[in-house]
C-alpha cells in the first residue's frame, strides 16, 4: 500500500485522528473492533483487501502494557552473568586438553530466556503443582549445566567432565536422558525433533486430563528452539494441530539470533516476520519481543513512523552486520539512511549507540512476555525473541558466521567478557578460566534458593520410576494360546486386536492402555473400539457421524481413549513418545500400543524412534502389515523388508517378529511385566502380519524360548534315515518353510527339523553378551547362547527364510554351528500375489528346499544332481536375474 499516493492527506489525516481518539477513549480492542468491521464491509462491497498476518516490526506488548518482574534485577543480572561465564569456561576448559567440541554462542544469545523461567515461571513437580515440561534447545545445554552447577545440582567435577563420559560421571554434550538419567527430561538436538514432541506431548497433557488420569491443571509445556530449526518440516509441520486443539498449555520460545550454523538464517529477508505470520496464519498468539528498553524513548519519539520503517527495511543480513561492527557503523548505516533519525539520535554518544539492546537479551521484556503468555488462553503462544549469536563474545565470534563453531577464545577476548558482566576475576587467574561460585550465605545463592523454592524446588529432578502396575498373567490370553480350530484362519494383526481388547477390559491397567493409529483403524480391524473406548477428542463429537446407524460408528469422544492421529507417522510416534514417558513426566505409567504400516516406521520416522530411546520410552510400536511379500499388490513404497533391521540398531527396542496368536500372546505378556511391573527402560518393536492362517495350540513349557527368540517347532524323527538339515523362519515364512520340510521328506527323503525363529536379532544380541562374558572370563567354564544350546547337537546344515533382507537372518551366523545359509527378501519390493512375489524374491518353498539341497550337496550328503532335479521340477530358471537387482 505505501507505493500509492495519497490522493487526499486531509481525509487521511482524519480517519487518523479518529482512529487515535478510539484509541486514547475506548482503547485498542474497540478499535481493533471497529478495523474488523471496516475491513468486512468493505470486502462485502466486492474490494479486495489481502490478508496479511504481519504486524509492525515492533515489540508486540507496548511498553505501557508489559507486567514487571517481581524479581531484584541487579541480583538476577550478576547471576546470569556468571552462568554466562561457567558456559563459557566449560566448553573452553573442555577443549584446551581433549578437543572434545561444544557450543558457546547458542546458548550465549538465549541465556536471559532461560534465567527469566528459572527464576520465575518452570514449577518443579510438587504437592501443589505437577510442575512444567522444557524442552531445551540442544546447542544451549552449557548453560543449563553451568545454572545447574551454581544452583548447587552438578559438580565442578562433572564440569571438568564436560563430553567425556566413558569414565563416568560426565556431561553429555546435549540433553540425553539415556546418558544422564536423573537430569535430561528430553532430547532435543536432532533438530526439528523438539517443537514437534513439545506440540504432542501438550496435546498427551490434555488427553490425561480429559481422561481424569492425572490433574495437569496450571501446567505448561516450555519449548525452546532457533530461528534456523524452524526449517525443519518437523518444526512447523504440525502447528496447526495446537491451535485447533487450543492448547494454551503450550508456549514456543524461539531464540532468534538470526543465525543458523554457518551464516545468515534469512539473509535477504526477516525471519521474525516470516515466522510471525506462519504461526499467526496456523492460528497461534504470538508474542514478538524485538528491541529492549533503551529503545524505548526512540520510538516513544517516533511520532512519524520512520523509525519503524527504517527498522521494517533493514533485512537479517544487515542487523547481523550491525552487531558484528560498532556504534559509529549502526550510525552511519542504520540511522543515517534518513537525516531526520540522524537527528533523532545526534545527542546521542557511539557507546549509546552502541548500547541499544535486542529483546531477547532484555530482562523486563522477556519477562512481560512470558507473563502474557502463561496468561494467555484458547490458544497456543509463541515468542519470537530477537537475540545476537554469540552475545558478549565481541571479538571472538559475536554476531560473526564462524561463532557457533568457535571454541577457544583468546586472553584479550576473555577479557573483553569479564569486563562486559562485571565479573571478579583477576588477569592472572584469566588464563585459567576458573569456574566461579556463590558462597552459600551470598545474597546471589540465596537468591537463586528462594526463587526455586517457590517454583517447588531444583528444576533438573527427572522421575525415573512411578508406581508399578498389576500386569495380568499370561492365562488372560488362554484364547490366543489354544489352536484355532478347524477351517478359522486369521492374522496376527487380529491376534493383536484381540489381546489388545482383552487388555482394555483389565481393571488393574486398562484405563492405562492408550491405542494409537495414523489414520487406519479399519486397515489393522481396530474399529469395533471406536464405540467401545470411542476415539480422543478435546471438543467430544460435534456432528452425528455418517455411519451413525452402524454398530461399528466413528465415535469421538472428550474421554476416548483411543489416539487417532490424521495420516501423520511423525505426530502419532510423537503422542507414543508422549505416553511413553508419561511414567517421567506425570507420574503415571500409560501403556502405548501405536500400530502403523511397518514400511513407515522405522524408515519415515527412525529419528524420532532413536529419539524415543534415548528418552527411555516404554511401550509398543506394532509394525503392520509387515514383510516384503505379505502385503498384496501394494508394491514399493508399502512393502518392508528392513524394519527389523533398522530396529536392531536402537539398544533399547526389543524386536521380534512372531508367526502365531499365542508367539505374540507371550511375547507381549512378557513385555508389559519388563516395562510396567519391573519397570525396565526397553520398548518393544513387534512385526504382525495380514496373511490369515490357522494358529496351532501353544506347546508346553517353551515360553522362554520364545522370548530368547527361538524355538523347535517340528521335529523329523529322531530315528530317520537319511541326511537331515535345520529349517529356520519367522514371521508368515514359516510356513514357507514348514512346506519346504515337507517336500524334503517326501520327494527327496531329507528329514527337516524346523525351528521358529521369534526374533533374530534377540538371538544375535543374548549370543554377543555370552560371548564378551567368555572372552573377559578366559578360565572360567565358557558359556553357550541359546542359538549354540539350539543347533550344536543337531545335525546337518541350517537354512533360514525370512521376509526380510538377509542380513536380519544373517546376523547370527557367527554363532550357528557349521553350514548356513540364509534366504531374504533384498531389493525393492513390487505389486503382485504373496505367492510370485515369494517366487521373486526366491524365499518360497522350492527355493528353501534347493538351498537344503545344496547345502547337504556341499557337504557331500547328497548327490548334486538332485540340486539339478529339484530346480527343473520347481521350473526355477538358473538364469533369472538376481531380484535385488530389478
Amino acid at each position: 500500500m505505501e507505493s500509492q499516493p495519497d490522493i487526499d492527506p486531509q481525509e487521511t489525516q482524519e480517519w487518523l485522528d479518529a482512529l487515535e481518539s478510539v484509541l486514547v477513549n475506548e482503547g485498542p480492542e474497540r478499535a481493533h473492533f471497529l478495523l474488523e468491521k471496516l475491513v468486512e464491509k468493505a470486502r462485502r462491497s466486492g474490494t479486495y483487501l489481502p490478508y496479511s498476518a504481519n504486524t509492525a516490526y515492533i515489540n508486540t506488548i507496548p511498553t505501557g502494557k508489559e507486567e514487571r518482574s517481581p524479581g531484584d534485577n541487579a541480583i538476577e543480572h550478576r547471576i546470569r552473568s556468571y552462568v554466562r561465564w561457567n558456559a563459557m569456561a566449560m566448553v573452553l576448559r573442555a577443549n584446551r586438553a581433549t578437543n572434545v567440541g561444544g557450543h558457546i554462542a547458542s546458548f550465549a544469545s538465549a541465556a536471559t530466556l532461560y534465567d527469566i523461567g528459572y527464576n520465575h515461571f518452570w514449577h518443579s513437580p510438587s504437592e501443589n503443582h505437577g510442575g512444567d515440561l522444557v524442552y531445551v534447545q540442544g546447542h544451549s545445554s552449557p548453560g543449563i549445566y553451568a545454572y545447574a552447577f551454581l544452583a548447587g545440582e552438578l559438580t565442578e567435577e562433572q564440569l571438568n567432565n564436560f563430553r567425556q563420559e566413558a569414565g563416568g560421571n560426565g556431561l553429555s554434550s546435549y540433553p540425553h536422558p539415556w546418558l544422564m538419567p536423573s537430569f535430561w527430561q528430553f532430547p532435543t538436538v536432532s533438530m526439528g525433533l523438539g517443537p514437534i514432541m513439545a506440540l504432542y506431548q501438550a496435546r498427551f497433557m490434555k488427553y490425561l486430563g480429559s481422561r481424569g488420569l492425572v490433574n495437569t491443571e496450571g501446567r505448561k509445556i516450555w519449548a525452546f528452539m532457533g530461528d534456523g530449526e524452524m526449517d525443519e518440516p518437523e518444526s512447523l509441520g504440525a502447528i496447526t494441530l495446537a491451535s485447533r486443539e487450543k492448547l494454551d498449555n503450550l508456549i514456543f520460545v524461539v531464540n532468534c539470533n538470526l543465525q543458523r550454523l554457518d551464516g545468515p538464517v534469512r539473509g535477504n529477508g526477516k525471519v521474525i516476520q516470516e515466522l510471525e505470520a506462519a504461526f499467526r496464519g496456523a492460528g497461534w498468539n504470538v508474542i514478538k519481543v524485538i528491541w529492549g528498553s533503551y529503545w524505548d524513548p526512540l520510538l516513544a519519539k517516533d511520532t512519524k513512523g520512520l523509525l519503524q520503517k527504517r527498522m521494517m527495511e533493514c533485512v537479517d543480513g544487515e542487523y547481523q552486520n550491525f552487531k558484528s561492527r560498532d556504534g559509529a557503523y549502526v550510525r552511519k548505516h542504520f540511522f543515517g539512511k534518513y537525516p531526520e533519525l540522524l537527528e533523532m539520535v545526534a545527542n546521542m554518544s557511539d557507546d549509546d549507540i552502541w548500547r541499544l539492546n535486542r529483546g531477547g537479551h532484555d530482562p523486563y521484556k522477556v519477562y512481560a512476555a512470558y507473563a502474557e503468555a502463561v496468561k494467555h488462553k484458547g490458544q497456543p503462544t509463541v515468542i519470537l525473541a530477537k537475540t545476537i549469536k554469540g552475545y558478549g563474545m565481541g571479538e571472538a565470534g559475536e554476531a560473526q558466521n564462524i561463532t557457533h563453531q568457535q571454541k577457544k577464545m583468546g586472553t584479550t577476548s576473555l577479557k573483553a567478557f569479564r569486563n562486559r558482566f562485571g565479573l571478579d576475576i583477576p588477569d592472572d587467574k584469566i588464563d585459567d578460566i576458573p569456574y566461579l561460585t556463590f558462597d552459600k550465605d551470598a545474597s546471589e545463592y540465596v537468591y537463586m534458593q528462594e526463587r526455586r523454592e517457590a517454583l517447588g524446588g531444583f528444576y533438573h529432578r527427572r522421575r525415573r520410576q512411578a508406581d508399578s502396575l498389576q500386569i495380568p498373567p499370561l492365562t488372560a490370553f488362554e484364547s490366543m494360546l489354544k489352536a484355532s480350530g478347524e477351517g478359522r484362519e486369521s492374522s496376527t494383526t487380529m491376534a493383536y486386536v484381540r489381546i489388545l481388547g482383552t487388555l482394555v477390559k483389565d481393571k488393574q491397567i486398562g484405563k492405562h492402555v492408550v491405542p494409537i493409529v495414523a489414520d487406519e483403524s479399519r486397515t489393522f480391524g481396530m474399529e469395533g473400539m471406536f464405540r467401545q473406548l470411542g476415539i480422543w477428542s478435546s471438543v467430544g463429537q460435534l456432528y452425528t457421524p455418517q455411519d451413525a446407524d452402524q454398530l461399528m460408528y466413528y465415535k469421538e469422544d472428550k474421554h476416548g481413549q483411543i489416539l487417532q492421529e490424521g495420516i501423520n507417522e511423525a505426530g502419532a510416534l510423537s503422542s507414543w513418545i508422549a505416553a511413553a514417558t508419561a511414567y517421567s513426566t506425570h507420574g503415571i505409567q500409560m501403556i502405548p500400543f501405536f500400530i502403523f504400516y511397518s514400511m513407515f516406521g522405522f524408515q519415515r520416522v527412525g529419528d524420532l524412534i532413536w529419539a524415543a530411546g534415548d528418552m527411555r520410552c516404554r511401550g509398543f510400536l506394532m509394525g503392520g502389515t509387515a514383510g516384503r511379500t505379505t502385503l498384496n499388490g501394494e508394491g514399493l513404497q508399502h512393502e518392508d523388508g528392513h524394519s527389523h533391521v533398522v530396529a536392531s540398531t536402537i539398544p533399547n527396542c526389543i524386536s521380534y517378529d512372531p508367526t502365531f496368536a499365542y508367539e505374540l500372546a507371550v511375547i507381549i505378556q512378557d513385555g508389559l511385566r519388563r516395562m510396567y511391573q519391573d519397570q525396565q527402560d526397553v520398548f518393544y518393536y513387534i512385526t504382525v502380519m495380514n496373511e490369515n492362517y490357522p494358529h496351532p495350540e501353544m506347546p508346553k513349557g517353551i515360553e522362554q524360548h520364545i522370548l530368547k527368540g527361538m524355538y523347535l517347532y517340528s521335529e523329523a524323527g529322531k530315528r530317520s534315515k537319511g541326511p537331515r538339515v535345520q529349517l529356520l523362519g519367522s514371521g508368515t515364512i514359516l510356513h514357507e518353510v514348514i512346506a519346504a520340510a515337507e517336500i524334503l521328506k517326501k520327494d527327496y527323503g531329507v528329514n527337516a527339523d524346523v525351528w521358529s525363529v521369534t526374533s533374530f536379532t534377540e538371538l544375535r544380541r543374548e549370543a554377543l553378551r555370552v560371548n564378551r562374558w567368555n572372552m573377559l572370563h578366559p578360565e572360567k567354564k565358557a558359556k553357550t547362547s541359546h542359538v549354540e544350546d539350539c543347533l550344536q547337537k543337531r545335525n546337518g546344515p541350517v537354512i533360514a527364510a525370512t521376509d526380510y533382507m538377509k542380513i536380519y537372518a544373517d546376523q547370527i551366523r557367527e554363532f550357528v554351528p557349521g553350514c548356513y545359509r540364509v534366504l531374504g527378501t533384498d531389493g525393492f519390493g513390487r505389486s503382485d500375489t504373496r505367492n510370485k512375489l515369494r517366487q521373486f524374491f526366491e524365499i518360497d518353498r522350492y527355493y528353501i528346499t534347493v538351498a537344503a539341497l545344496k547345502a547337504l550337496a556341499d557337504e557331500e550328503k547328497i548327490p548334486k544332481d538332485k540340486v539339478t532335479q529339484a530346480i527343473k521340477q520347481f521350473d526355477i530358471d538358473p538364469e533369472k536375474p538376481d531380484p535385488v537387482t530389478l
